[in-house]
C-alpha cells in the first residue's frame, strides 16, 4: 500500500488539461522558436499573470545562462534567479548578499521524483521543521516545486510561490506539470548541444593531445613499474630462502606489499594506455550488430563468471544495430559485464538486454543493459559511481576504479550515454545508448 500524501502536499489531478496559453509556450520551446532563457521569461510571466503565484524561482544546474547578469551564481554550479509580484514579501535570494538560497531538505528529497505542491508551511509534519523555518524567512507560505531533470539527471528545478497558504488550483498545476517537463526538455537538448559543441570544437586537438599523453605514460611509468615489480619478486623470493626470522618475515611482508600495490598500478597504467588506443584511433564508426558484439564480450565472461558462480544471460534480440567504433562498443560492454559480475553475489544473475528507443530529437538509438543481481547501490553512491577512482567494493575485488568512467568516455566518443540505476539490496542496470546504426 502507497504512503498517505502529508496533509501538507496536495494531490495533482490527473484529468485536468493545461490551459491554452501554456500549450502553446511548451510547444514553442520543444520546437526550438524559444531559447532556454526566453523560455525561463516567459514561462515566470506565465505564471505571475495568473495572479496565483507571487514569486516564480528557476535553478539551472548543467547549463549555465548566456546572460548571467539577472542571475545569482551559487556556489560552483548552481545559478539562481527569481520574478516577484510587486509588493510580495517572497523572496529566494538572500537580503544580506551572501551565498545561499532555500535548501528545503525535506520537501526537496520529495520534488526529485515528483512535482510538491505544498499548501501550508504550517501544516508541515516535524521532519519538515528545517523547511517551515527558511519559508518563514522567505515570506512563502506555499509553494510548487520540482527538479528539471530527464532520464535521471537533473538541469535545475522550477519553483512557484506565494505569501498566503491555502490549495492550489489544478489549473496552475496542470500548466507547471506541462511547462516544467518542457523546461527540462530544452535544458537537456541544449546541454546536449553544447557538448557536442565543445567536442567538436576540440576534438582534433584532444586527440593529439592524448596521443602524446598515453605515448608518454607508456613508457615513463610501465618500464620501471616492471622494475619494481621484477625486484619486489625477487626480494620476497629471497626472504623465503633465508633461515626463519623475524627479519626475513619483515622483508617478505613489505615486498609483498610493494608488489600489490605496484601491480595496481600497473593496472591503472594499462587501463589509461588502452583506453588511449581506443580514444587515438582513426577509424570511423561503423554499424556494428549488438547482439554479435554482446555474444563475444559473453564469451570473453565465460571463466569469471564461473569463478564468480554468477549466471550470464544473453538476452539481446536479432536485428539490432548501433553506428559505433566496433572496439570501442566491446570495451565498454566488457565494462559493464565484468563489472556487473565480480560484484554480484554467489549464484547471482547477469542479463544483458537491448532495446530501440526514440532520442529527443526524434532520431532511432538503441540501449543496452547490463542487470546484476548484485548489493545495488546508494542514491548518493550512484552519482559518484563514474567519477574516477571511485570504487565500492571490498580490497579482495580487484579493479582501479578507472572502468566506468572511461568507459563513458569512449561512449560518448561514439555520440552515445552511459548511466544507471540501482536499488541497494536488489542489484543494478547500467546502460548505453547508442545512435541506431
Amino acid at each position: 500500500m502507497a504512503p498517505a500524501t502529508p496533509v501538507a502536499l496536495q494531490e495533482l489531478a490527473v484529468d485536468v488539461a493545461p490551459s491554452a496559453d501554456a500549450a502553446l509556450l511548451s510547444g514553442r520551446l520543444l520546437t526550438g522558436e524559444l531559447s532556454v532563457e526566453g523560455a525561463c521569461e516567459q514561462v515566470s510571466a506565465h505564471f505571475l499573470a495568473g495572479g496565483e503565484a507571487e514569486i516564480v524561482v528557476l535553478a539551472l544546474t548543467l547549463t549555465p545562462p548566456e546572460d548571467r547578469g539577472p542571475w545569482l551564481h551559487l556556489g560552483d554550479r548552481v545559478w539562481l534567479r527569481e520574478w516577484v509580484a510587486p509588493g510580495s514579501p517572497c523572496h529566494s535570494v538572500p537580503r544580506d548578499g551572501s551565498e545561499g538560497a532555500l535548501t528545503m531538505p525535506y520537501l526537496s528529497q520529495r520534488a526529485r521524483d515528483e512535482i510538491v505542491a505544498l499548501t501550508d508551511r504550517d501544516l508541515l509534519p516535524a521532519e519538515g521543521a528545517t523547511d517551515r523555518d527558511e519559508l518563514e524567512q522567505c515570506g512563502t507560505a506555499a509553494i510548487v516545486s520540482c527538479a528539471l531533470q530527464r532520464d535521471a539527471v537533473m538541469y535545475g528545478s522550477l519553483s512557484v510561490a506565494r505569501s498566503i497558504p491555502g490549495p492550489w488550483s489544478q489549473q496552475l498545476l496542470a500548466d507547471y506539470r506541462l511547462l516544467s517537463a518542457a523546461l527540462a526538455a530544452g535544458l537537456a537538448a541544449q546541454h546536449s548541444r553544447s557538448l557536442l559543441t565543445d567536442a567538436l570544437a576540440v576534438g582534433d586537438q584532444a586527440r593529439h593531445v592524448q596521443q602524446q599523453f598515453f605515448a608518454t605514460v607508456g613508457h615513463e611509468l610501465r618500464t620501471p613499474l616492471s622494475t619494481i615489480i621484477g625486484y619486489a619478486e625477487l626480494l620476497a623470493d629471497q626472504a623465503e630462502r633465508q633461515p626463519p626470522g623475524e627479519f626475513a618475515a619483515e622483508v617478505g611482508r613489505d615486498a609483498g606489499h610493494v608488489l600489490t600495490a605496484s601491480e595496481h598500478l600497473l593496472d591503472v597504467v594499462e587501463d589509461l594506455l588502452g583506453t588511449g588506443r581506443l580514444l587515438g584511433a582513426e577509424d570511423s564508426r561503423l554499424s556494428v550488430d549488438v547482439a554479435g558484439a554482446v555474444a563475444d564480450v559473453v564469451h570473453w565472461h565465460r571463466v569469471p563468471a564461473e569463478k564468480h558462480g554468477v549466471t550470464v544471460v544473453n538476452g539481446v534480440p536479432a536485428g539490432l544495430s548501433v553506428l559505433a567504433r566496433p572496439a570501442g562498443l566491446r570495451q565498454v560492454l566488457t565494462n559493464l559485464v565484468g563489472n556487473a559480475i565480480v560484484h554480484n553475489r554467489h549464484g547471482g544473475r547477469v542479463e544483458v538486454g537491448a532495446q530501440p528507443l526514440v532520442g529527443e530529437g526524434g532520431q532511432p538509438r538503441v540501449r543496452v543493459t547490463v542487470r546484476d543481481t548484485g548489493r545495488g547501490l546508494s542514491a548518493v553512491q550512484l552519482r559518484s559511481a563514474f567519477e574516477p577512482f571511485v570504487r565500492f567494493a571490498g580490497p579482495s575485488v580487484k579493479g582501479t576504479g578507472l572502468g566506468l568512467p572511461l568507459a563513458r568516455t569512449v561512449a560518448e566518443r561514439d555520440g552515445g550515454e552511459l548511466g544507471a540505476d540501482s536499488t541497494p539490496g536488489e542489484g543494478s542496470v547500467f546502460w548505453v545508448d547508442l545512435p541506431a546504426g
